[in-house]
């Protein structure tokens, strides 16, 4: 494979970092972050590495979905600012080389935006079409995505006289995207953040913005996508898509790629979790292997958790169940009947081996990592928040009070820090980024590797056998090289007994940490000694190879 021009695909070979402003960084002490906080804290993104900052929701909205209930899809909330502030950060941002994506929050609005409040008012209401209205249940009615939260995807408004569809919470109504008018404002507001300088958008709940099954089910994304390549040829769409695999492929638009340009692989993210309680990859090598071949205008996001609960509904039954039994054993650390409410080290149990592991295969399998603020830290989730919230706790900077993320009476935090082992005293910014041996550190080393090969974004996978079942060994290669990585899942150390197709004595394998070359034998086989839960990266050399 050979890769040219590829300032157009950036998203490719990205580092994508996601924060929420409000948990992040308070800089005028109110107990809310802001965004100048954010600004002020640019410059430890860009030591981290992250190549593309991800805002969760910062617009003008009753926050009874941490901010994923719009009221405004201009505004933004005057707890984190105005809009010079927003512009501020994406120009700090773009200085240290960062591209910036927003949410793009448009399969529903809040029940308090003003579309919705002319909806309701009257039959005739120029915004009555802008969403989903019936006189009666339909028999078929899908079941919601939130089921121990809403009885079902109706429900009834006295003032408008009718049953209005919402998939998620009964305080977000559907838009309608059947409407011609609902897709104009859509696309007036796309362009308005693209106006301000927003490099692209990450999509919310894709499946939903569309009746599924519809004629036109994929007709709205590739006429959206049209547009913002049309008015900033390098943005991005980066997509929630939580479907099965055979579903997956039509969302990024086919052979065509002219859908969503980057895609969550919840799957691959699902079956990690699987493996991790089996101790054996087997489980998320499959899913890899499944993912459905793609055009090189779309990407696959790889990641450990994010914002919401760790869901585990790709999962059968009992899978899931093993799931759970390994990491989220009380019930009060599940949600939804399928998901886990806690980050990764708590899950992990702290172990440090583990944990490294597991970032270390972020970044290394084909696609783009993608971490949630805090992750390069090892924060934890704290337990007495109940449901998703649980992980949405402030970043933490230092061991002072409220973690450093404000100076604020604790009482008016927008949430409590953890207490214990993952509280800020233990878990923080300042300490990690002075010690070369913490998680900070190596996940810094992991990017820095990430960006020297550019082949894990562009190149072709191959799985390699290690005669250990416990360890997965994978090959990535394109025209800027050869990167393999080994993975042990397991506890105790071993020995992979790697074998290289195509490789002889006159290559070698190069630590891509160290330096240290390990010999090629004729017949392509090389031993490595690893560590329980073990994680290493190399650079295959060939005889013609001008570069390590």
């Amino acid at each position: 494979m050979r890769v040219t021009d590829t300032s157009d695909r950036w998203w490719r070979t990205a580092f994508i970092y996601n924060l929420n402003v409000k948990s992040f960084m308070d800089w005028d002490d109110d107990g809310v972050g802001d965004l100048e906080g954010l600004s002020h804290r640019i410059d430890y993104l860009a030591a981290l590495g992250v190549t593309c900052l991800w805002l969760a929701p910062f617009y003008t909205s009753p926050n009874k979905d941490n901010g994923y209930d719009v009221s405004d899809f201009y505004g933004i909330d005057d707890r984190y600012g105005h809009h010079g502030d927003f512009v501020e950060v994406v120009r700090t941002a773009h200085d240290r080389g960062m591209r910036v994506i927003v949410d793009l929050v448009v399969n529903h609005t809040s029940d308090q935006h003003p579309w919705f409040r002319s909806a309701r008012s009257s039959p005739d209401s120029p915004h009555r079409d802008f969403y989903v209205w019936r006189d009666e249940i339909p028999a078929d009615a899908p079941a919601n995505v939130f089921p121990d939260a809403e009885d079902g995807v109706w429900f009834w408004d006295e003032k408008a006289g009718a049953y209005y569809e919402h998939n998620f919470y009964r305080h977000q109504p559907d838009l309608n995207f059947a409407n011609p008018e609902v897709r104009e404002e859509i696309a007036k507001v796309v362009g308005f953040w693209l106006e301000v300088g927003v490099d692209g958008f990450r999509v919310d709940a894709v499946p939903y913005l569309i009746e599924p099954g519809a004629a036109d089910e994929h007709e709205y994304l590739r006429l959206l996508r049209g547009y913002i390549s049309r008015r900033k040829g390098e943005a991005m769409m980066l997509g929630e898509v939580n479907v099965p695999r055979d579903e997956q492929l039509s969302f990024f638009g086919g052979s065509d790629a002219d859908e969503l340009s980057m895609q969550f692989d919840f799957i691959g993210n699902q079956r990690m979790y699987l493996a991790l309680a089996r101790q054996d990859p087997a489980p998320l090598v499959d899913a890899i292997e499944s993912r459905p071949a793609i055009t090189t205008g779309s990407q696959w996001a790889n990641f450990a958790r994010n914002h919401d609960e760790l869901t585990l509904d790709q999962l059968s039954d009992d899978e899931r169940d093993e799931v759970f039994a390994a990491f989220a054993p009380e019930e009060s650390q599940r949600i939804h009947g399928r998901g886990i409410t806690r980050r990764l080290p708590p899950m992990l149990d702290g172990d440090p081996r583990r944990i490294r592991m597991v970032y270390s295969l972020i970044f290394t399998l084909p696609g783009a990592p993608v971490l949630y603020y805090g992750e390069e830290i090892g924060m934890g989730d704290n337990a007495d928040i109940p449901g998703r919230s649980a992980v949405r706790t402030p970043m933490q900077w230092s061991d002072a009070e409220n973690g450093g993320s404000s100076r604020a009476a604790r009482r008016r935090l927008v949430a409590e820090p953890p207490s214990g082992a993952y509280g800020p005293e233990h878990v923080n910014a300042s300490a990690q980024v002075k010690d070369p041996d913490s998680l900070f550190s190596y996940v810094r080393e992991l990017a820095a590797l990430y960006r020297r090969s550019p082949e894990i974004g562009w190149g072709d996978y191959e799985r390699l056998e290690t005669g250990d079942a416990a360890v997965l060994a994978h090959r990535m290669s394109g025209s800027t090289g050869q990167t393999v990585a080994l993975h042990n899942f397991a506890p105790g150390p071993t020995v992979a007994e790697l074998t290289l197709p195509g490789a002889d004595e006159d290559w070698r394998l190069v630590d891509a940490r160290s330096g240290t070359t390990h010999a090629v034998d004729a017949k392509g086989r090389v031993s490595i000694r690893m560590d329980g839960y073990g994680a290493e990266w190399f650079r295959l050399i060939g005889p013609d190879s001008r570069r390590l």
